[in-house]
């Protein structure tokens, strides 16, 4: 279970924050607490919105991606310290990261009562409107006598004490997963949620562009000054040019896009003209939201297809995509993530296997040969339709039915013969199947064998 702890006081030496890591280390076979401090968050002034800034968005990002907050709370004149109630407000005014969270409170005094009466005023503003944390009710720990309370190696000497906390924490834990899954949205709706036009933001969301704009890398590049041709790059195991990594990425033997967290359409390796590609893609469209890549009819499918991978429901999934035989493309979605796990994006690469399929056939002599005790697509390993076929339960395609034309979970590929379907503009799959085939509705694949 993922933790924050954020200690109310910005003191060189705090025992409060010393509390909070005794308990990151000394429990981190329970817990994984990353403590934040706030020092270098700037005194609210509604005057002066700081809500964009690097001290507060830290603090927003991380409380928003962990499961619990842990607040350790000193006493200054019977209330919490100037400095934490000003980060509250900060994470109050126009963003509000700490509603539906999880929180406990502990605290430490120099005096018996350990900041009980700081930890009462703290419960009050954490269950405000506009803050709507879930604080664990009773359960108090309020540390006395604290300039005793640690050894020398800033461990609780008494094992008493240790044992309390232990049994809270536990407890906290518990209420960390039952309020955490009653704010989770039913896994059927869940996929609703997700914004393909691009509205919200992330850290890296160039800000103030029209996103339609034709020229909008132009404009993206001049906002940003972003770099171009032999400024040279680091990069992970490797220093190139910004000119090298556009001849690296355009020569690969495949189509690669790049849709951020946010959903929208930051990138495409631009190997050749639209009408040559597997996914046919226009430099103008860079910069789109992706719910304006698709057919209206295919949104719900995509953002299910998005929303399997932001969640973790999966982490890649393959879509083969039918053709007239004179190629076998598939299309592979791959979650992007950063190195602490946290979503960042969806990589799509499209690939013709055929070639490679043939050349493995010349290399060893082999030839492909239908099997008739087969059940599936020989190619794509789809499921054959049957009449008792129900719907993919991830990514939601609708099961054949008499008033609606089956559609290609991802790219949207309408099943309807007797209709002609648009084309996905982002997948390039084209939804024009031969007059007496089908696709198969999860994967696309034909089932005409």
């Amino acid at each position: 279970m993922k933790l924050v702890g954020i200690a109310g006081s910005i003191e060189d030496k705090s025992y409060n924050r010393m509390l909070l890591k005794f308990i990151a280390t000394h429990f981190s076979d329970m817990v994984d607490v990353e403590l934040l401090d706030i020092q270098d968050v700037p005194m609210f002034n509604q005057s002066d919105d700081q809500t964009e800034g690097d001290a507060v968005q830290y603090l927003k990002h991380k409380i928003e991606a962990a499961d619990g907050v842990i607040i350790a709370t000193p006493e200054h004149n019977h209330t919490i310290t100037a400095a934490l109630k000003s980060v509250i407000e900060w994470l109050s005014f126009k963003i509000h990261p700490m509603a539906g969270k999880p929180v406990m409170i502990v605290g430490a005094s120099y005096y018996d009562q350990g900041s009980s009466r700081a930890q009462l005023n703290l419960r009050q503003i954490l269950e405000s409107p506009g803050v709507d944390a879930v604080v664990m009710p009773g359960n108090e720990f309020l540390l006395g006598d604290v300039k005793e309370a640690f050894d020398d190696q800033n461990n609780l000497k008494d094992a008493r004490t240790v044992g309390f906390l232990k049994e809270t924490l536990g407890k906290f834990t518990k209420f960390v997963k039952v309020i955490n899954s009653m704010n989770t949205k039913d896994d059927a709706d869940d996929w609703q949620s997700e914004d393909l036009q691009a509205t919200g933001e992330v850290p890296t969301t160039i800000k103030g562009l029209d996103m339609h704009a034709a020229d909008w890398v132009d404009q993206a590049t001049s906002k940003t000054n972003a770099v171009t041709g032999n400024t040279y790059v680091r990069l992970d195991c490797g220093v190139l040019t910004v000119d090298q990594l556009n001849y690296f990425l355009n020569s690969m033997p495949m189509e690669l896009t790049f849709v951020d967290a946010n959903n929208q359409f930051l990138y495409y390796n631009h190997q050749t003209d639209a009408k040559n590609m597997s996914a046919s893609r226009q430099p103008a469209q860079v910069g789109n939201p992706i719910g304006d890549c698709h057919p209206k009819r295919a949104v719900p499918h995509v953002k299910q297809a998005v929303h399997v991978l932001r969640t973790g429901k999966t982490s890649l999934f393959k879509l083969p995509v039918p053709s007239d035989g004179s190629k076998c493309d598939m299309h592979y979605y791959q979650a992007m993530r950063d190195a602490e796990g946290n979503y960042q994006g969806v990589n799509e690469f499209v690939l013709d296997i055929l070639p490679i399929v043939k050349y493995y056939l010349g290399l060893t002599g082999q030839t492909l040969a239908p099997d008739p005790n087969a059940k599936t697509d020989a190619v794509s390993g789809a499921s054959a339709k049957t009449a008792t076929e129900k719907p993919d339960e991830v990514a939601g395609a609708s099961a054949n039915t008499d008033n609606a034309p089956a559609v290609d979970s991802v790219a949207g590929a309408s099943a309807d013969t007797n209709a002609t379907p648009d084309v996905d503009t982002v997948s390039g799959a084209s939804a024009d199947p031969e007059p007496t085939e089908k696709p198969d509705e999860v994967s696309g694949a034909s089932s005409n064998s």
